[in-house]
């Protein structure tokens, strides 16, 4: 007993003295750790890090270690003390060939580490704080960039895992200069006072996008728009309402009454706080949803109110604002914005939150939402809100190809998928105002190889016949400067000169459908819808149809415009059908009881890379003709210039007048468009006209000769002419032939005053039109030759039954016979619709 006693003393004293051993260690390693001039390792640990991340590093000033009592730690953990580093003015280099001399610099860090993971070679940190962090980014245009670190190789995978919980800064700055991507931009970030749910921004981000709005297009635009942004948020409303309806009742079918009850009330409880379904990814005006999110992690605002309902625990939250100013594709760009903590990267499962405001030259873009894993940009769910001047300068800054347009303002809901094959991007459900029209509709982005695709389909409730013009760069000198285009519209032509951006249209493939319900335009322009379907690709910009309704009837065209080439090369085949008299010209009174239909087609070609342009260069045909109807007698009375004849009807009232046929048919020669035939028959009297048209310089030449049927007193007959510019036309009589005429009674009544009416007797000139050869030529489909072919003009159609190949009566000698030329490409329907007219 005695040995085992002394065994277990001299056990119990090597303990001791091994505990006693132990604390003096602990205790000697706790004061050379706070004695020791730890600066006298820096040179260590610069070298150590320069070869770890194979830049330049160093701390150039303090490096310090202290302890610590933890915090938060309960029981004996309590007393096991944390390790504090804290390091002053960090640099770390750049490569030799960046601008600046610095990748990083740091005015001071400061962490602990918790000592007992470290037994499990575990390194967690509970927080790392940052005091002035500033980081230089560049990047060449031959891809080299100061962003990507050469680390040496590792020969396995580290024992050692990282366990970071927080990063706090107190401000920061952010340059980037990417000379491939055209940016130079200064970024400022720093720690929000107060952490800021997502609904709360969503309700400060609505009221000044739609104060932005007013800006662009006006109070009353901007009041019209939230108008439309709320109905659009109701419909919505609805459609979920019925969805969870339908859902509910599925519910029913399946798990009985019980379940209904539940599942109905589970439906209108979630839309009465705003909650998004977990399956759902939407950003409506009245909700702010993420992929993969529950109800209980979004926050709302109810309806286009925004009113904020109170988030819950697990609501995104904004951490961190920034402000950035610079230039991106040379376009100036300023903004403000936030976005979650720092930490919050790293769960790839739970929505980041992002907010922006930024105004990129004209442009101003804002955004509320969320982005999934934005370590790897899965997916993103926005509200979205744009204003400009044009949407052709969206160009510039998305690479998307869209036409030129007034002053626009939009918002809808922006969602998309990051995929390696392709990513897709749609503006859903959006709303907007483009100058006085509105616009709604949705349109889809899909990054593809060669060229990207939009597609979309675009409808316009009430369309201002004015918003199309800078479409053609038909709008006003002041407009295209508002929009940015220095091309000066002359003010004595009047189409226009402003040439295509053929270079974008390779940018960008683009299937897009616009519907305009309802025009608004001048009364004189019986214009009442339109409907395009736009198809490009790869350069080639189609509309297959442009469709406007006009004058109870419709005008449909197909366009063909090749821009892969220079000079661009332009087909057209277009149809006019069922156009009533009556109707094209609303504000002449003696048209008002006219019957009858116009119908016609025309086949052109041209090149050119503006529409004055291709008007000038325009070869093919141009042939219409009207169907049985009736005209007023008053203006063909007026038209021949029968005084006695306009002064009884007048008095005594106006009678219709039968139209037995009227056809027109035009060969278009270099922009030169000749009359074939261009003639009017009715009961009373024919008319023909001859001529020529000049697209080139914009110039009218037309005579016109009205041909009396019956006797007439007190007629000055005499050719008509239209002559002078599109922009200045001038109508009136052949002043030398109704001299002459004029002359001869004044001569005749010195002789005798009865025989001064000589002159002014017109005699009957019965024979008719002949109609049925006009009408046959005319209801021939038009032709065209290939784009840049010289049409040759043929001879015009005898009226009188002369040979065609014979001088005309009216002295103007016949056309050489046309070549042969390629036919034009009207829809076999139309052909039909129209040789049944």
């Amino acid at each position: 007993m005695a040995g085992s006693s002394s065994i277990g003393r001299r056990i119990g004293k090597i303990i001791t003295w091994l505990l006693v051993v132990l604390v003096i260690l602990i205790v000697a390693l706790a004061i050379f750790i706070v004695t020791f001039d730890w600066n006298r390792a820096r040179p260590y640990v610069n070298d150590k890090v320069t070869q770890a991340i194979g830049r330049p590093f160093a701390i150039n000033g303090d490096l310090k270690v202290g302890w610590r009592r933890p915090v938060g730690e309960t029981g004996w953990r309590g007393w096991v003390p944390w390790p504090r580093f804290s390091a002053a003015n960090i640099t770390i280099g750049n490569p030799e060939w960046t601008r600046q001399q610095q990748f990083a610099t740091l005015d001071e860090i400061d962490f602990e580490v918790k000592v007992l993971p470290l037994l499990a070679h575990d390194i967690v940190i509970p927080a790392i704080h940052l005091v002035n962090p500033s980081v230089d980014l560049e990047r060449l245009v031959d891809g080299r960039n100061n962003w990507t670190f050469k680390m040496p190789a590792s020969s396995g995978p580290s024992e050692w895992k990282l366990d970071l919980h927080d990063i706090a800064f107190d401000k920061g700055n952010i340059s980037l200069s990417d000379q491939q991507k055209k940016v130079d931009l200064k970024m400022a970030v720093d720690t929000l006072g107060q952490p800021i749910p997502i609904g709360e921004a969503l309700k400060q981000q609505e009221t000044a996008s739609r104060s932005a709005s007013a800006q662009a297009i006006g109070r009353a635009g901007a009041s019209k728009l939230a108008a439309q942004a709320e109905a659009q948020a109701a419909s919505e409303a609805r459609a979920a309402s019925a969805a969870a309806a339908s859902e509910a009742a599925l519910a029913s079918g399946a798990s009985g009454a019980a379940a209904t009850s539940g599942a109905t009330t589970g439906a209108a409880s979630g839309m009465a706080s705003g909650a998004a379904p977990a399956t759902s990814t939407a950003v409506t005006s009245g909700a702010v949803g993420s992929t993969g999110t529950t109800g209980s992690e979004v926050a709302t605002a109810s309806g286009a109110s925004g009113a904020v309902t109170t988030p819950s625990r697990a609501t995104p939250l904004y951490a961190i604002a920034w402000t950035v100013k610079g230039t991106y594709n040379r376009t100036p760009v300023s903004g403000s914005g936030k976005v979650g903590g720092v930490l919050a990267l790293q769960d790839a499962d739970r929505p980041f939150p992002v907010q922006a405001d930024v105004k990129a030259g004209d442009l101003h873009i804002a955004f509320v939402g969320t982005v999934t894993d934005p370590a790897h940009l899965a997916a993103l769910d926005l509200r979205l809100w744009l204003q400009g001047n044009s949407m052709a300068r969206l160009y510039a800054l998305t690479g998307v190809t869209l036409p030129d347009t007034p002053p626009y303002a939009t918002e809808g809901h922006l969602i998309g998928h990051f995929k390696s094959h392709g990513s897709v991007f749609t503006y859903e459900n959006f709303t907007g105002r483009v100058g006085g029209s509105d616009l709604n509709g949705s349109l889809t982005y899909t990054a593809r190889e060669p060229r990207p695709l939009l597609q979309g389909e675009l409808v316009s409730h009430l369309l201002q016949f004015s918003d199309l013009a800078p479409v053609i760069g038909a709008d006003s000198n002041a407009s295209k400067a508002k929009r940015g285009d220095a091309t000066h519209q002359p003010s004595d032509r009047v189409l226009p000169v402003e040439e295509f951006r053929t270079d974008r249209w390779k940018a960008i493939d683009a299937d897009v459908k616009f519907t305009g319900r309802r025009i608004v335009k001048n009364s004189d322009l019986p214009i009442t819808d339109l409907y395009t379907h736009v198809v490009m690709t790869d350069g080639v910009l189609s509309l297959e149809p442009l469709k406007f309704g006009v004058a109870g009837g419709s005008l449909s065209s197909d366009i063909h415009l090749d821009g892969s080439a220079t000079p661009l090369k332009g087909r057209f085949a277009m149809a006019a059908r069922h156009l009533k008299l009556k109707q094209l010209f609303p504000n002449v009174k003696t048209m008002q009881d006219a019957l009858g239909e116009i119908n016609g087609d025309a086949s052109l070609s041209a090149t050119g890379n503006s529409p004055a342009a291709l008007a000038a260069t325009s070869n093919g045909e141009v042939k219409a003709l009207v169907t049985d109807g009736t005209v007023s007698r008053l203006l063909m009375e007026a038209a021949g210039l029968n005084v006695a004849n306009v002064v009884y009807e007048k008095l005594f009232g106006n009678h219709d007048v039968r139209i037995n046929c009227a056809a027109a048919d035009f060969v278009a020669t270099d922009g030169v468009l000749e009359s074939r035939v261009f003639a009017l028959d009715t009961d009373d009297a024919v008319i023909n006209i001859d001529g020529h048209v000049n697209l080139r310089d914009e110039t009218l030449n037309l005579g016109v000769h009205p041909h009396t049927k019956g006797f007439r007193v007190f007629s000055l007959r005499s050719p008509l002419y239209v002559k002078g510019t599109f922009k200045d036309p001038h109508v009136g009589v052949d002043a030398a032939a109704l001299a002459l005429r004029g002359g001869a009674a004044i001569g005749l009544g010195l002789i005798n005053p009865f025989a001064a009416l000589i002159p002014l007797l017109a005699p009957s000139n019965n024979k008719p039109l002949p109609c049925g050869e006009l009408l046959a030529q005319v209801r021939q489909l038009p032709k065209a030759p290939p784009p840049g072919v010289k049409q040759q003009p043929k001879a015009p159609i005898s009226l009188d039954g002369t040979p065609a190949s014979a001088p005309a009566k009216n002295g103007a000698s016949a056309p050489s016979p046309a070549t042969k030329r390629q036919p034009a490409t009207l829809p076999p329907a139309s052909a039909a619709e129209y040789k049944g007219s």
